[in-house]
Protein backbone atom coordinates (compact mmCIF):
# COMPACT_ATOMS: atom_id res chain seq x y z
CA UNK A 1 0.00 0.00 0.00
CA UNK A 2 1.44 3.31 -1.17
CA UNK A 3 0.74 7.08 -1.91
CA UNK A 4 0.64 6.91 -6.07
CA UNK A 5 1.05 10.26 -6.85
CA UNK A 6 1.70 14.03 -5.58
CA UNK A 7 4.24 15.35 -2.89
CA UNK A 8 4.66 11.97 -0.94
CA UNK A 9 4.43 9.68 -4.42
CA UNK A 10 6.05 6.30 -3.80
CA UNK A 11 5.94 6.57 -0.12
CA UNK A 12 4.93 2.92 1.66
CA UNK A 13 2.28 3.26 4.32
CA UNK A 14 2.00 1.05 7.48
CA UNK A 15 -1.13 -1.27 7.20
CA UNK A 16 -3.17 -1.87 10.70
CA UNK A 17 -3.02 -5.46 11.66
CA UNK A 18 -6.01 -7.71 11.78
CA UNK A 19 -9.88 -7.23 10.43
CA UNK A 20 -10.84 -4.27 11.98
CA UNK A 21 -10.50 -2.03 8.60
CA UNK A 22 -11.23 -2.52 4.80
CA UNK A 23 -7.70 -1.18 2.81
CA UNK A 24 -8.07 0.42 -0.19
CA UNK A 25 -5.85 -1.67 -3.13
CA UNK A 26 -3.46 1.20 -4.80
CA UNK A 27 -5.61 -0.10 -7.95
CA UNK A 28 -8.40 1.05 -6.43
CA UNK A 29 -7.25 4.00 -5.41
CA UNK A 30 -5.43 4.88 -8.29
CA UNK A 31 -8.98 4.55 -10.24
CA UNK A 32 -11.08 6.88 -7.87
CA UNK A 33 -8.39 9.78 -7.76
CA UNK A 34 -8.29 9.54 -11.89
CA UNK A 35 -12.54 10.07 -11.84
CA UNK A 36 -11.98 12.84 -9.36
CA UNK A 37 -9.26 14.23 -11.83
CA UNK A 38 -8.03 18.26 -10.83
CA UNK A 39 -11.06 18.78 -8.67
CA UNK A 40 -8.75 17.09 -5.55
CA UNK A 41 -6.66 20.44 -5.11
CA UNK A 42 -7.88 23.03 -2.21
CA UNK A 43 -10.54 20.38 -0.95
CA UNK A 44 -12.10 19.25 2.10
CA UNK A 45 -12.89 15.47 3.20
CA UNK A 46 -13.55 13.26 5.74
CA UNK A 47 -12.28 9.81 5.93
CA UNK A 48 -14.99 7.88 7.97
CA UNK A 49 -13.47 4.88 9.47
CA UNK A 50 -10.23 5.66 8.00
CA UNK A 51 -7.66 2.97 9.14
CA UNK A 52 -4.16 3.52 7.92
CA UNK A 53 -5.87 6.66 6.29
CA UNK A 54 -4.83 5.54 2.60
CA UNK A 55 -7.95 7.38 0.83
CA UNK A 56 -7.00 10.83 3.04
CA UNK A 57 -3.62 10.76 2.58
CA UNK A 58 -3.42 10.45 -0.99
CA UNK A 59 -5.80 13.50 -1.21
CA UNK A 60 -3.27 15.77 1.42
CA UNK A 61 -0.57 14.22 -1.40
CA UNK A 62 -2.73 16.08 -4.52
CA UNK A 63 -3.17 19.16 -2.77
CA UNK A 64 -6.47 18.50 -0.65
CA UNK A 65 -6.24 21.46 1.94
CA UNK A 66 -7.89 19.57 4.84
CA UNK A 67 -8.64 15.85 5.97
CA UNK A 68 -10.39 15.03 9.10
CA UNK A 69 -9.58 11.45 9.65
CA UNK A 70 -11.71 9.56 11.89
CA UNK A 71 -11.68 6.10 13.68
CA UNK A 72 -12.42 4.62 17.20
CA UNK A 73 -9.89 1.43 16.76
CA UNK A 74 -6.93 3.44 19.03
CA UNK A 75 -4.20 1.50 17.05
CA UNK A 76 -5.85 2.07 13.87
CA UNK A 77 -5.41 5.91 14.97
CA UNK A 78 -1.82 5.67 16.10
CA UNK A 79 -0.63 4.09 12.64
CA UNK A 80 -2.33 6.58 11.21
CA UNK A 81 -0.56 9.29 12.85
CA UNK A 82 2.64 7.89 11.77
CA UNK A 83 1.60 7.31 8.06
CA UNK A 84 0.83 11.12 8.08
CA UNK A 85 4.37 11.66 9.85
CA UNK A 86 6.04 9.63 7.27
CA UNK A 87 4.48 11.34 4.40
CA UNK A 88 5.19 14.51 5.92
CA UNK A 89 1.47 15.42 5.44
CA UNK A 90 0.20 16.07 9.49
CA UNK A 91 0.44 19.85 7.73
CA UNK A 92 -4.09 20.16 7.08
CA UNK A 93 -4.68 16.50 8.76
CA UNK A 94 -6.67 16.27 11.68
CA UNK A 95 -7.25 12.85 13.67
CA UNK A 96 -9.39 11.88 16.10
CA UNK A 97 -10.13 8.62 17.91
CA UNK A 98 -14.27 8.45 18.13
CA UNK A 99 -17.21 6.96 17.04
CA UNK A 100 -17.87 7.82 13.37
CA UNK A 101 -21.44 8.29 14.27
CA UNK A 102 -20.97 10.36 16.56
CA UNK A 103 -18.68 12.62 14.89
CA UNK A 104 -21.58 12.90 11.94
CA UNK A 105 -23.65 13.72 14.54
CA UNK A 106 -21.83 17.52 15.75
CA UNK A 107 -20.03 18.07 12.38
CA UNK A 108 -21.07 21.48 10.81
CA UNK A 109 -23.34 21.52 7.78
CA UNK A 110 -21.90 21.52 4.20
CA UNK A 111 -18.27 21.22 5.27
CA UNK A 112 -16.97 18.56 2.71
CA UNK A 113 -16.23 18.65 -0.78
CA UNK A 114 -15.65 14.46 -0.17
CA UNK A 115 -17.04 12.48 2.39
CA UNK A 116 -15.13 8.39 1.92
CA UNK A 117 -17.18 5.81 3.57
CA UNK A 118 -15.36 2.47 4.36
CA UNK A 119 -16.70 0.87 7.37
CA UNK A 120 -16.16 -2.59 8.40
CA UNK A 121 -18.16 -4.89 5.97
CA UNK A 122 -21.45 -6.84 6.00
CA UNK A 123 -22.15 -4.80 9.37
CA UNK A 124 -24.44 -2.23 6.97
CA UNK A 125 -22.66 0.77 8.75
CA UNK A 126 -22.39 2.80 4.96
CA UNK A 127 -26.04 2.89 5.00
CA UNK A 128 -26.32 4.23 8.60
CA UNK A 129 -22.97 6.99 7.75
CA UNK A 130 -24.93 7.89 4.57
CA UNK A 131 -28.46 8.29 6.06
CA UNK A 132 -26.64 10.80 8.83
CA UNK A 133 -24.68 12.54 5.84
CA UNK A 134 -27.82 13.19 4.15
CA UNK A 135 -30.09 14.08 7.14
CA UNK A 136 -27.62 16.69 8.56
CA UNK A 137 -26.71 17.55 4.78
CA UNK A 138 -22.91 17.69 5.50
CA UNK A 139 -21.74 17.54 2.03
CA UNK A 140 -20.86 20.68 0.35
CA UNK A 141 -22.50 21.93 -3.22
CA UNK A 142 -20.52 19.83 -6.17
CA UNK A 143 -19.36 17.78 -3.72
CA UNK A 144 -19.52 13.37 -3.38
CA UNK A 145 -19.83 10.80 -0.72
CA UNK A 146 -17.84 7.98 -2.08
CA UNK A 147 -18.66 4.68 -0.23
CA UNK A 148 -16.48 1.52 -0.77
CA UNK A 149 -18.40 -1.61 -0.01
CA UNK A 150 -18.45 -5.23 -1.43
CA UNK A 151 -20.61 -5.63 -4.20
CA UNK A 152 -23.68 -7.93 -2.70
CA UNK A 153 -23.73 -5.04 0.24
CA UNK A 154 -25.42 -2.38 -1.99
CA UNK A 155 -29.01 -1.92 -1.31
CA UNK A 156 -31.30 1.03 -1.82
CA UNK A 157 -30.98 3.93 0.74
CA UNK A 158 -33.92 6.44 1.64
CA UNK A 159 -31.99 9.49 0.94
CA UNK A 160 -34.13 13.11 0.90
CA UNK A 161 -31.01 15.66 -0.07
CA UNK A 162 -28.18 12.96 -1.50
CA UNK A 163 -28.52 11.09 -4.93
CA UNK A 164 -26.33 7.84 -6.13
CA UNK A 165 -25.16 9.47 -9.43
CA UNK A 166 -22.63 5.90 -10.30
CA UNK A 167 -21.28 2.73 -9.05
CA UNK A 168 -17.73 1.34 -10.08
CA UNK A 169 -17.09 -2.41 -9.75
CA UNK A 170 -12.89 -3.07 -9.69
CA UNK A 171 -12.84 -7.18 -8.84
CA UNK A 172 -14.63 -7.59 -5.02
CA UNK A 173 -14.38 -3.77 -4.06
CA UNK A 174 -17.63 -1.41 -5.66
CA UNK A 175 -17.42 2.47 -5.29
CA UNK A 176 -20.91 4.05 -5.06
CA UNK A 177 -21.14 7.90 -5.70
CA UNK A 178 -23.37 10.14 -4.33
CA UNK A 179 -24.15 14.06 -5.14
CA UNK A 180 -26.40 16.51 -3.43
CA UNK A 181 -29.49 16.72 -5.17
CA UNK A 182 -30.97 20.74 -6.71
CA UNK A 183 -33.31 22.24 -3.75
CA UNK A 184 -36.57 24.05 -4.57
CA UNK A 185 -34.83 27.15 -4.13
CA UNK A 186 -31.66 25.90 -6.33
CA UNK A 187 -29.06 26.42 -3.95
CA UNK A 188 -27.62 22.83 -4.14
CA UNK A 189 -26.61 21.20 -7.35
CA UNK A 190 -26.49 17.77 -8.48
CA UNK A 191 -22.29 17.11 -9.17
CA UNK A 192 -22.16 14.22 -11.67
CA UNK A 193 -19.54 15.49 -13.80
CA UNK A 194 -16.68 13.88 -11.96
CA UNK A 195 -17.95 10.52 -12.38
Amino acid sequence: MRVISGSAKGRRLVPVPGETTRPITDRVKESLFDILAGSVAGSVWLDLFAGTGGVGIEALSRGASRVVFIDQVRKAIDILRRNLEMTSLLEGAETRNMDAFRYLRQAPQQMFDYIYVAPPQYADLWSKALSIIDERQLLKAGGNVIVQIYPKELHPVQLEHLYQVQERRYGSTLLVFYAARQDKAGEVTLNDSAV
